[in-house]
């Protein structure tokens, strides 16, 4: 049985003078959080009343307080229409594909760009990756839409010059999700690449001359030294990115997508959109979209307390 035990009076006051002292001290910095915390009150926590939208059957002329209260009535629905669940396992599809390659390539390309010792054609390499991270998909879109042309983009007429048919990359649900895969390893690779090189790089170059005395070569170094030492952040970035695994990333698929491909592209947030906004089915929209949220929820606090436990990482 564990037993707390409390402050005595004296070093509770201790405490707290040190508390006024410090807010003293640091209040301008306090004061510069007050804008982002008035734009995360307005913009984040006070839409979050149309939760009620969800157990409602939502009529836009009635408001609120004249709607009809459904309870779990489109909650039931959602697990009970055929296309939903569709979405839901295009979801996870696409988010555990975007989350497993969005490890293992960054790792790969910042392992290979340690072995570089040419300063220049590093940066430069680093530098052409990254790019791609700025651009937004609007603008990433409209390229790729493109090249992944059928008729006279780039990829297909590379590929005609091997006798190989044009693809339909971007209307073809066989292709869709690799294409949509690929496409984020291009834009997303740069960041996590950077991240993985700075965890490299905080690795004792005395482990790698004690590995080459004891006769390693580079890749039983790479194997025994540096990806034991990157670990800990490979497990950060990992359980992290738990959080997001129903975000399989609205911009990219809305901007990419047609419903010649709704079968296999269709994610949870691109079909709240449609039948929330487009169809005006705000209900079941809503609801939608807060079975969607809660999930995540559950999921950012398992990966928050698996990255406490085996890497020690904690934000608050």
């Amino acid at each position: 049985m564990k037993v707390k035990l409390k402050l005595a009076p004296e070093k509770q006051k201790n405490k707290k003078r040190k508390q006024k002292w410090a807010f003293r001290n640091n209040w301008p910095l306090h004061v510069l959080l007050i804008p982002g915390v008035i734009l995360a009150l307005v913009f984040q926590y006070g839409p979050m009343a149309g939760i009620v939208m969800a157990f409602q059957d939502f009529k836009p002329w009635l408001g609120f307080f004249g709607s009809e209260w459904v309870g779990f009535e489109h909650f039931r629905a959602m697990f009970e229409f055929d296309y939903a669940r569709q979405v839901i396992w295009n979801t996870l599809i696409i988010s555990v594909m975007k989350l497993i390659t969005g490890i293992i390539v960054p790792i790969t390309i910042a392992l290979l760009l340690n072995e570089i010792y040419r300063m220049k054609f590093k940066r430069t390499i680093q530098t052409v990756i990254y790019l791609p991270y700025f651009l937004s998909w609007v603008i990433l879109g409209g390229i790729l839409i493109d090249i992944l042309s059928p008729d006279g983009g780039l990829i297909n007429n590379v590929l005609g010059l091997f006798g190989i048919n044009p693809i339909f990359f971007l209307g073809s649900n066989e292709w869709f999700r690799s294409t949509i895969i690929m496409t984020d390893i291009w834009k997303e690779t740069g960041f996590n690449t950077i991240v993985f090189l700075a965890a490299i790089t905080a690795v004792n170059p005395n482990l790698y001359e004690a590995a080459a005395i004891d006769g390693a070569n580079r890749w039983k170094q790479t194997l025994y030294v540096t990806l034991p030492a990157m670990l800990p952040i490979i497990i950060v970035v990992g359980t992290i990115s738990l959080g997001n695994i129903l975000n399989a990333g609205f911009d990219q698929i809305f901007n990419l997508y047609n419903p010649l491909v709704y079968e296999t592209g269709d994610i949870i947030d691109t079909y709240v959109y449609r039948v929330g906004l487009i169809d005006g089915n705000f209900s079941y929209g809503a609801a939608v979209g807060l079975f969607k949220s809660f999930i995540s929820l559950i999921l950012i606090v398992i990966g928050y307390r698996l990255a406490y436990k085996y890497a020690n990482y904690r934000i608050f």
